[in-house]
């Protein structure tokens, strides 16, 4: 194989993984091309590429999933090769041969493998070829799979054949239901995959979800990764992911890595991937799909092994431009098989509202830190306050930690979240915090329905946390640091002089997340006050400030707190990792927008739950509803939502159409 040497690599993403392969990058003195939307114009990945090139406005069609625009952008910028990252055109096999007919190297497998492997139930037939075991699985069209309703083996689980990321996924388990998600998951599959061709499978009840890491190169050498249990998910989405895993046995594990490369063998796999299966309560393992990418939990790997996947992706394309004999091995292949070191954890930060039903929650990010814990790792895609568009994914980054053992990786993630600062919108991070101490959890009690199972249980421990803090504190820190910003950014001589026309009553009144909180003022200096919060007494010292973080004493005790304000122009208070919005009610403030509790209580209104796209209309003026009737799916941040009846009612008007974009305050049905 005639292979050149590779001087700059185009990266076909955006967000974290395009950060994260720019990073090897400048590591490799390779130079970096980044492409981008209007949209994100700021965006951390632009902003670090040595070159970037943008690709206008528009919808993922018109931009990332462009694939004649981004082929320019390569050849424009004089890049040897192309990255794909994962999700995007990164498993689409006519990216890959467009790569190939223009000259660039295509940094992953090839397109042949891309196509045999993309559809599902091609794969399927793969494994059963190569003795893989696999579960029942039927496939057709609709009208097909619908003949066989009375006969499937319920529960069931449908998938998009061209599909990943848990989109098109949906359990039926009465044959009632099948014609219905059928064509849901069709039409998710066909908007997110181009294809919507789905297929039905057995699904197995309280399933563990193992996959393994394999590195092939063009020379037949084929070898694993180890595995990594990635079982706790919501939405069929994956949030947590761990290796070792936890659930196998020696035997098993030693069984599975080798029926990954065997796999990988027959097909004569090429670059980074990775090779999913389903394990049972008894630990019987049964074939999924194999990833024909890099994962988004590949760190947790990296973490173990030592090894940069992306580096091994781009050694394996090319060598230092040497031409290699047949059966010359690469790389890491050449190197001693790697002993992988203790465990390792991932955490998917996600801006969604766990108490909301996960839905994502795009907005501005008013302040912005990372945790500097031994043993910690975060893959970010922004590094400052910023906007999260609803147009992507909502994943904002990833928190990877290390530890000797299972529980000292779980600890150290527990106080790297409790470090990891992000404020402005709400994020799943406290969600996580709760997850990784739950007794279940750690005992590895655990299945693929955990996150369900358990939802009642871990949004009451949240909420038990938020309630064990001390309120008091939390309204005298936010107090501490509005006077003291005031004072050092106007540069008084007293913080008096900025505590405002009160000071003459010497009382003031703190909302903390909706509790009113008295204060009397008995003192105040230059960075000092004293005096009584719900009449009791309180001392407080601001000693520095760097940003958004800032320290005081507080009653005798080093506090240190995260503040920024929000676009209500409130106060949000990190307060020993969590969020709280504080305001004074002696300042004014702008009327909020009609709220989400307001709406609840007027059933007439309804508006979206976020920024969209109005994907579909169920009803028309005049139509009688039920409650929990669908009337209007408004897709946002890759999901659909559902706008549904909270009660009896009559259609009195349509107030949008289809395709139009909405945010979260258009009214979009009225109802009699």
């Amino acid at each position: 194989m005639n292979v050149r040497k590779i001087h700059k690599i185009l990266i076909a993403n955006r967000g974290e993984i395009a950060v994260r392969i720019i990073k090897t990058l400048k590591r490799l003195h390779i130079e970096s091309v980044a492409v981008f939307a209007d949209n994100d114009a700021d965006a951390l990945h632009r902003r670090m590429a040595d070159e970037a090139c943008p690709l206008g406005s528009g919808s993922l069609k018109d931009t990332y999933l462009n694939i004649q625009k981004i082929i320019d952008a390569a050849l424009d910028s004089g890049a040897d090769a192309i990255h794909p990252g994962y999700g995007f055109l990164s498993e689409n096999p006519e990216f890959a041969d467009a790569c190939r007919q223009n000259n660039l190297i295509f940094i992953g497998p090839d397109p042949e493998t891309m196509r045999l492997m993309g559809n599902k139930i091609a794969a399927r037939q793969v494994a059963i070829d190569n003795g893989i075991p696999v579960t029942f699985g039927l496939t057709g069209d609709l009208c097909q799979i619908l003949a066989h309703a009375d006969t499937l083996p319920y529960p069931v689980l449908i998938k998009a054949a061209a599909g990943g990321g848990g989109k098109g996924m949906h359990i039926v388990r009465r044959k009632e239901d099948l014609k219905d998600e059928l064509e849901r998951a069709s039409r998710e599959a066909e908007k997110y995959f181009g294809d919507g061709t789905v297929f039905v499978e057995q699904y197995i009840e309280n399933p563990r979800h193992i996959e393994v890491q394999i590195l092939a190169d063009h020379y037949g050498n084929v070898m694993h990764l180890f595995e990594r249990e990635c079982t706790i998910q919501r939405r069929y989405q994956k949030i947590i992911e761990e290796s070792p895993s936890p659930t196998l046995s020696d035997e098993k594990r030693e069984q599975l890595l080798a029926t990954a490369v065997k796999l990988c063998q027959g097909i004569g796999y090429k670059s980074a991937g990775t090779v999913e299966f389903i394990v049972d309560k008894d630990q019987n393992f049964y074939f999924l799909e194999v990833n024909t990418r890099i994962q988004v939990e590949h760190p947790v790997t990296e973490m173990r092994t030592g090894i940069d996947i992306v580096e091994e992706q781009i050694r394996i394309e090319t060598e230092n431009g040497e031409r290699k004999t047949e059966n010359a091995p690469l790389s890491v292949f050449r190197s001693p098989f790697p002993v992988p070191q203790g465990h390792a954890i991932e955490l998917r930060i996600y801006a969604e509202d766990p108490e909301n039903g996960f839905l994502p929650t795009p907005g501005k990010v008013t302040a912005y830190h990372e945790p500097q814990v031994r043993g910690a790792r975060v893959d970010s895609s922004i590094d400052r306050p910023c906007t999260v568009s609803e147009a992507y994914d909502p994943m904002i980054a990833k928190l990877i930690c290390h530890g000797k053992t299972r529980q000292a990786a779980i600890e150290t993630a527990q106080q790297a979240l409790k470090e990891f600062i992000i404020q402005g919108l709400t994020t799943n991070k406290a969600y996580l915090w709760e997850v990784i101490k739950n007794e279940d959890f750690v005992e590895n009690k655990i299945d693929t329905s955990f996150c369900a199972t358990h939802q009642e249980e871990l949004l009451n421990a949240l909420n038990e946390s938020r309630n064990n803090l001390n309120t008091n504190d939390i309204a005298i820190s936010f107090l501490v640091y509005d006077f003291s910003k005031k004072h050092f950014e106007n540069q008084t001589e007293n913080v008096w002089e900025e505590i405002g026309y009160w000071r003459y009553h010497m009382q003031l009144t703190v909302d903390v997340e909706g509790k009113r909180i008295p204060v009397t003022i008995a003192d105040a200096e230059a960075n000092k006050i004293k005096g009584t919060v719900d009449g009791k007494p309180f001392a407080a010292e601001f000693i520095s400030h760097d940003e958004h973080q800032f320290k005081l004493m507080l009653n005798g005790k080093t506090e240190v707190v995260y503040c920024s304000v929000d676009e209500d122009q409130h106060t949000i208070v990190n307060f020993h990792g969590l969020n709280f919005h504080c305001y004074r009610l002696d300042q004014l403030n702008p009327n909020t927008d009609y709220s989400r509790k307001e709406q609840a209580n007027d059933r007439s209104r309804l508006v979206s739950p976020m920024p969209g796209k109005v994907v579909k209309i169920n009803v028309k003026e005049g139509d009688e509803v039920e409650e929990g009737t669908v009337m209007i799916v408004v897709e946002a941040m890759k999901m659909e939502n559902n706008i549904v009846a909270t009660a009896k009612a009559k259609v009195k008007r349509v107030l949008v159409s289809e395709g139009e974009m909405v945010d979260n305050k258009k009214q979009l049905i009225e109802l009699n």
